[in-house]
Formats: C-alpha cells, structure tokens, sequence
C-alpha cells in the first residue's frame, strides 16, 4: 500500500499543496503539485504530476470554492481519489508566524492552535489563512495529524540585541521584536549548501530569497545572524507591492494630512506600494524589464539599490562575507537582476561568470572571486515534509 504525505500553504486567495510518497525505503517522492487560486472569485484546480503531466485543469463555480473551508473539502475529495487504495499519514503545513515561543515544527493540537490565532494581529495578512486551512481539514478529518512549521523559526538563533527596537522594554516583553521570515526557504538553502561546497557549511553567507516578496538573511555556521524582515513580512527590501522599511514619521504624515486610518495605510504598504507603486505599471518583474517605460527602470534601480545597501548591512553582522545566494522566484530566474546587484557588490571582490549568469548555472562566480556566488532553487515543501515525516515517525513510535 502506498503512504502519502501532503503539504499545504494557504494564502489569501489560493492554497497550493503538494503530495509526497514514501518508498520502500521511506524516502520522500514528489508525486504531484497543485492549487486552486482564485478562491471566491474565479476559482481555477490545477494538479500536475512530476512528469509534468496535467492532472487537472478546471474552472470551479465561484460558489464551489468560496472560502478556504469550501477549497479544503475539493483538495481533499480529489486527493482520496489522487492516492486511491493508498493511505493519507499526515498533512504539514506553512504557518508564517510562530510567535516567541514556536522555535520548531509542532504537531496541532487545541492548544497550539489556540497560540497561533493570538499571533494573529502580528501577521494579520497571513496566519488567518494558514489556520482557516487547518481548522477546515480538522472538522473534515479530525483524527489525521497536521504539523505546522513557521517561517519565523529559522530566526531564533538571533540574539536579544538583534531582536529589539529601541521601544520602551515593554513592547519587547509583549512581542513587539525584529521575527524575520522566509526561513522555510533559508532553512532549505543551508540543508544543501554542503553539497555544493563543504566549505560553505561554517561560511559566512547571505542568501537573497527574491520574489513578489523579497528578503536577505546573513547566515553563519548554519545558523541566522540578521534578516531585513522584521516585526512584519512589510519590513526590509522593495517588494512587488510592499513598501519594505519606511520612516515611521511618513505613516504619521499620511494619517495627519492624508485621513489615513489604520486600514488605509495597511492597503496602501501591503498592496499599492513596491515595484507596482514606484512603476505604476506592475508588481511583476518580468513586465518591468521587458517595459521601456523610465518608471518601469526606475522601480527596478530602487529594488537593486535597497539590496545592495542592505547587503553592506548583512556584511557588517556578519563581520565578513564568504558567499552570496540568490534564491526565489526573481533570484532564481532574473540573470539581469542578479547581474546588477553583483555590480553594485563588486567593492566586496565579487567577480561573476556572465555566461554561468545568462545559463543560471549553481556557480555564477569566476575562480578568482573574493566571494564565490551561487544561484540555488529553494524548496519550502520538502523542507515542510521532511518535518512532517520526523514528527509522524516519532509520533507514531511513541504510541506503540
């Protein structure tokens, strides 16, 4: 009988899932992809295999997939009917926020999930739609365990000093401190750095996590030393709609003579802000380079200056840098991107292969760079199901 595992992560719009098989050996097989975005709105199901083959391709009534309950129970039919006579073990899923106290995956229960809804007003963009997809596969099949694994966790190795604004101390005692995010990704990229380079495993590294959200993290011996992120996915770099780090005086500005309220200025820094804001053409990197229009290279500049000066920033953390990596939908894809912020890094002695760069090659670098520079996908999923795996393995030890 075949065993599966399956990982979820649940946005505002859409949940993107994706199966996993263990072999004989229970080792982890990627079996299929899919998502159904557009939920309450013009909800599309799609599932492809691993071959690539289209599984499913459908447009849903909007009514069949109005909110992330409806959306659940679709994945869920289809995926007993995907795994057939096969057993479902385990659902993992990507929690952005963990809060203080969640440094490592945790099986759901009442309690953690009762900590996670009081995370909520620090993440309120994310962490109501990763635990509404829990709570809905919950009332459908109360009894399969669920894992959550938190974007946050890979940053508590930070120290105090890190972590703190420079607010009266008990705003600090109360949560309001530097999280950082992205780490299921940073997390992946330092799993695999020893294989590329066993000399990366003790370096001093900064991965570039590119894409419609953008964050760098300044990594040593494995473990994160600094992040842009902060209280907030807003914080750090440009993003596709997100502002990144602004003057706290601006919000102040804008509610002063501008009306804004509290909603207002959310919409505007989560949504109308970023490369879209700046370039009042897109939120998507592809359309701003291809674009002939001065905003479009405008917002493209800002977005390479604010990492490259962010970057100088990780460099003095760290104390060094050994390795630059760039990852995410835009560090993985956009050799032009990738081409420019090594331009403007080139005072740390970075040298790059143009044609290793065009073909993005791993090793982007030449030999006779101070700084060896890599490209590498990430993968949040297989690091959500090797978390799942462990904790089922253990669980499932425990009660026999």
């Amino acid at each position: 009988m075949n065993k599966f595992l399956v990982v979820i992560n649940a946005g505002s719009s859409s949940i993107k899932f994706a199966i996993y098989r263990l072999d004989s050996s229970s080792q982890l097989i990627v079996d299929a992809n899919g998502q159904i975005d557009g939920i309450g709105n013009q909800p599309n199901f799609t599932v492809t295999n691993q071959q690539g083959v289209v599984l499913v391709d459908n447009m849903l009534p909007s009514n069949e997939a109005a909110d992330h309950k409806a959306t659940i129970s679709i994945i869920y039919a289809w995926l007993l009917e995907y795994i057939a006579e096969g057993e479902l073990l385990a659902v993992g899923h990507r929690v952005v926020h963990g809060g203080q106290h969640y440094a490592e995956p945790v099986l759901i229960d009442t309690k953690v999930l009762n900590d996670l809804e009081k995370l909520i007003p620090l993440a309120p963009l994310h962490q109501p739609h990763n635990l509404a997809a829990i709570r809905a596969l919950q009332e459908i099949m109360p009894t399969l365990p669920q894992v959550a694994c938190f974007d946050t966790a890979f940053h508590c190795t930070q120290s105090e000093v890190t972590k703190r604004f420079a607010l009266p101390r008990h705003f600090f005692d109360e949560g309001i401190r530097r999280y950082g995010f992205h780490g299921l990704s940073y997390e992946y990229i330092t799993s695999v750095l020893p294989t590329l380079d066993p000399t990366l495993e003790r370096a001093r590294i900064i991965v570039a996590h590119l894409g419609n959200g953008a964050s760098l993290c300044a990594i040593h011996k494995g473990r994160s030393v600094a992040t842009t992120m902060g209280f907030s996915p807003l914080d750090g770099l440009v993003m596709g709609t997100r502002c990144g780090t602004i003057d706290p005086a601006v919000l102040l500005y804008l509610m002063d003579h501008h009306g804004m309220d509290a909603r207002a200025l959310e919409h505007l820094l989560y949504y109308e802000s970023g490369l879209l804001g700046v370039s009042g053409i897109s939120n998507d990197m592809r359309a701003l380079v291809a674009s002939d229009d001065p905003y479009a290279k405008e917002a493209i500049e800002l977005f390479v200056y604010r990492i490259g000066r962010e970057i100088g920033s990780l460099v003095a953390a760290l104390g060094g840098l050994d390795a630059l990596i760039f990852t995410g939908g835009i560090g993985e894809h956009s050799n032009e991107i990738r081409a420019n912020i090594c331009q403007q890094s080139m005072w740390l002695g970075i040298k790059l292969n143009k044609q290793a760069n065009e073909n993005s090659s791993k090793l982007i670098s030449t030999p006779h760079s101070t700084i060896s520079t890599w490209v590498i996908r990430t993968d949040e999923n297989l690091v959500i199901a090797k978390h799942l795996l462990n904790i089922y393995t253990k669980e499932t030890e425990l009660k026999n």
